[in-house]
């Protein structure tokens, strides 16, 4: 199977190292011929001199770098944007998904083109569960989509699907409700399979941010009053 691994990077020096290693072992493994493309989101630790070195003690490593911090939907959309391989897929680089997980989704790559995982129990705080249940809410109320756990960072899809599903207002929190909202707009069928979800041991989360928030707010609003467009013409 071809397939491309996008890992969004953003200040993830302390866990950058063991997840390309551990999706490299993975790949190797399972036979996956492809890369793992690294998308470096304006970080201003120590992530770009490691995946430098990485790039080099791994030849399918691929670095695209934003010269500032855009978003994490930014991050995984350059990614995806970059893959030339039939298939693609993307994962948090933070150490709470394992790479191997992504042999629970291939199964179903046969019988549709899009396979996306679900937490099966999140390594959350109860606060961060219950924020996430509001967001589901609010896709569903907003976008029409609901999703149990819309947000799990392991999904694949065709590369042609991509051209169908790529969000176009979301940089940041919004970028997996607008993906499967123009999914769902394109015909485009699914199945959710359930992943394991690890607790992040090093560096710091950054999702909850107020500017997050707000900017996702921001997007959600330009998303409906262009879905909104789209359905009336």
């Amino acid at each position: 199977m071809e397939l491309s691994v996008v890992l969004p990077c953003f200040n993830e020096e302390a866990n950058v190292v063991s997840t390309i290693a551990d999706t490299h072992a993975w790949m190797q493994k399972a036979g996956i011929v492809g890369s793992l493309i690294c998308v470096d989101d304006g970080s201003t630790d120590g992530t770009a001199v490691a995946l430098q070195k990485l790039s080099q003690e791994y030849t399918n490593v691929v670095i695209v770098t934003h010269p500032t911090n855009i978003g994490y939907g930014a991050a995984v959309r350059s990614g995806c944007d970059a893959a030339t391989t039939e298939w693609i897929g993307f994962m948090d680089s933070d150490g709470q998904f394992r790479a191997e997980d992504f042999g629970l989704l291939l199964p179903f790559c046969s019988e549709v083109p899009m396979v996306v995982g679900r937490r099966r129990k999140r390594a959350d705080s109860f606060m961060r569960r219950v924020n996430a249940k509001c967001f589901g809410i609010l896709t569903w109320i907003s976008l029409g989509v609901w999703v149990r756990d819309v947000n799990c960072a392991m999904k694949l899809y065709r590369s042609d699907v991509w051209q169908k599903i790529r969000p176009v207002f979301s940089t940041g929190a919004l970028f997996n409700a607008e993906l499967f909202a123009r999914a769902k707009r394109a015909g485009v069928l699914w199945k959710q399979v359930d992943v394991r979800h690890y607790p992040r041991i090093r560096g710091a989360q950054t999702g909850a941010r107020p500017g997050v928030i707000v900017r996702m707010f921001q997007e959600l609003n330009a998303l409906c009053a262009s879905l909104g467009r789209e359905k009336q013409s």
